[in-house]
């Protein structure tokens, strides 16, 4: 696994007391209208009624209305990661919060986008990483770094994924840091997603094709590879790393097996069949736990989707 440089905080830590809850503004708000010029909104549809709320605002939403730079030299992925980083941000963040820092290259924006309404605002927030990598990115930017054991309670997860299917189950884990992930997010009390335009499928494998993450213990990547194939079929390989011989290892010391499933599976089943195999930490699969996902889109707005309350 490729690692960020080092920085002169490398091993320091930096703790703060638990901040006062801010009770509804703590655990965020922020409504179903992206405000930014061009930019448009998928409500959320309950499939068992047919019905949706196209349209509506909650009168308790803050809309953003930060004004984002004119498209520049970066990429149409790059600036869609960046639309959905500050989204969030803007429509979750607040003061007095435990913020669950997610991993991978869209987190990047969010984090920055943070760091900036901590300067501006004066916010008073306390970040938990969920990886090296985000935990490097936590101080990078100079906000303070907490861990699950100072800050038990997190209000708000924010973090990337690898594909969002119609229902908002996840995959994640294409950078190996699932296990972390999932915990960060399990403890919060609200996960919310950010994620470009190619991220979006109606069925999980429609755009990710490098499979389903499962993380596990070393000894036991063999008998597990057998009985994933054996019970749901498709391929299991081996995550090797590319600038070291042998497999990646995890934050955590484990290996990583990547599942290509052959066919859209029942994933809830699925995913407690697998973490149920001996040897095996966890998977890539996120059932349930998105509240919310925004997307960046190719002509520069933000789509938001939730998951429906029926």
């Amino acid at each position: 696994m490729q690692r960020p440089g080092p920085f002169s905080t490398l091993y320091g830590r930096v703790l703060a007391p638990l901040p006062g809850r801010a009770g509804g503004a703590a655990s965020g708000g922020g409504g179903n209208r992206w405000g930014v010029p061009g930019s448009h909104v998928q409500p959320p549809v309950c499939a068992r009624s047919g019905t949706g709320a196209a349209g509506q605002t909650s009168p308790n939403v803050r809309e953003a209305n930060s004004a984002f730079p004119a498209p520049s030299t970066m990429s149409k992925a790059e600036e869609a990661k960046k639309l959905a980083g500050h989204a969030a941000v803007e429509n979750h963040v607040r003061n007095n919060q435990v913020l669950g820092i997610g991993s991978g290259s869209t987190i990047v924006h969010a984090v920055q986008r943070i760091a900036e309404r901590v300067k501006q605002e004066n916010l008073n927030l306390v970040c938990v990483p969920t990886s090296f990598q985000a935990r490097q990115l936590i101080l990078q930017y100079g906000l303070t770094l907490s861990d699950l054991d100072r800050h038990p309670e997190i209000d708000l997860a924010i973090d990337g994924a690898d594909e969002v299917d119609a229902d908002l189950n996840l995959i994640k884990g294409g950078g190996g840091c699932l296990t972390q992930e999932k915990i960060v997010a399990g403890y919060a009390s609200r996960f919310i997603v950010i994620a470009d335009f190619r991220k979006d499928s109606k069925n999980l494998g429609d755009q990710w094709h490098k499979g389903i993450p499962i993380e596990v213990i070393p000894m036991a990547y063999v008998p597990v590879s057998r009985a994933v194939t054996q019970k749901f079929g498709g391929v299991v390989e081996l995550r090797m790393a590319v600038n070291k011989a042998g497999p990646v290892v995890t934050d955590n010391g484990n290996f990583i097996l990547d599942w290509k499933f052959d066919r859209v599976h029942k994933w809830s089943e699925v995913n407690t069949a697998i973490k149920m195999t001996p040897g095996v930490v966890d998977t890539g699969l996120f059932i349930n736990m998105a509240e919310r996902v925004y997307f960046g889109m190719q002509d520069g707005s933000v789509n938001m989707r939730e998951k429906p309350f029926c």
